[in-house]
């Protein structure tokens, strides 16, 4: 029998489902702000997370990672980027990928503080209580905005992380990157399997949080 809290289920799913939302929409703003409006035109420049979800990553993978108590993770359709339209395409595609982790720290500080300052009030059965689950909301929006930023910005293409390293080598390096990519998830899922996740994702992300009140 599975053993799960369906309200706390629903409230992590929101909370993954906003944060990634904000993820791929900081990429497609930067985008249009560098020259591309390929991704604004498509409607990707919006805080309505149907335009971002992804059936997996988004709905199937978060789910079954929740009841089973594993990592919650997930993943956003991609945002594409047409880098023939952006201004300095090296530099700009690098600052497309990175706007997407950038935005989940965001997300992360703006909620630790507001968790900080947010009075809660006891909880007293029968009585209605706003400040307990927006707490838990906050609470929980920190820790799975680092936990995704962190992620994210692993050198492994075609995660984020992938593709501000490939702006950052030179040509010849960056293609012997590229050539990585086909393997990307299975390097990925090997990471999830392994210490590696732990050494590599947990630990920064609780070195990170350690850090905001």
């Amino acid at each position: 029998m599975l053993d799960f809290n369906l309200a706390q289920v629903f409230i992590q799913f929101a909370v993954l489902l906003f944060s990634l939302t904000i993820h791929e929409m900081a990429h497609a703003w930067t985008a249009n702000r560098l020259g591309d409006p390929t991704a604004r035109l498509l409607g990707r420049v919006s805080f309505n997370p149907i335009v971002h979800a992804d059936p997996i990553g988004t709905v199937l993978f978060p789910l079954i990672a929740l009841i089973g108590h594993l990592p919650l993770l997930g993943w956003a359709k991609p945002v594409p980027v047409n880098t023939r339209q952006l201004r300095n395409p090296r530099r700009d595609y690098m600052l497309v990928a990175a706007a997407g982790p950038a935005s989940n720290l965001a997300l992360a500080i703006v909620s630790a503080f507001t968790l900080a300052a947010l009075p809660i009030s006891p909880v007293v059965l029968g009585e209605a209580n706003v400040s307990a689950p927006l707490a838990t909301f906050l609470s929980l929006a920190v820790q799975l905005n680092i936990l995704l930023a962190v992620f994210n910005m692993l050198p492994i293409p075609p995660l984020d992380g992938g593709n501000v390293l490939r702006g950052l080598l030179p040509p010849r390096f960056a293609s012997m990157l590229d050539q990585i990519r086909p393997y990307g998830f299975m390097l990925l899922f090997a990471l999830l399997l392994t210490d590696g996740f732990y050494y590599l994702v947990l630990r920064p992300s609780n070195f990170l949080r350690s850090w905001l009140p």
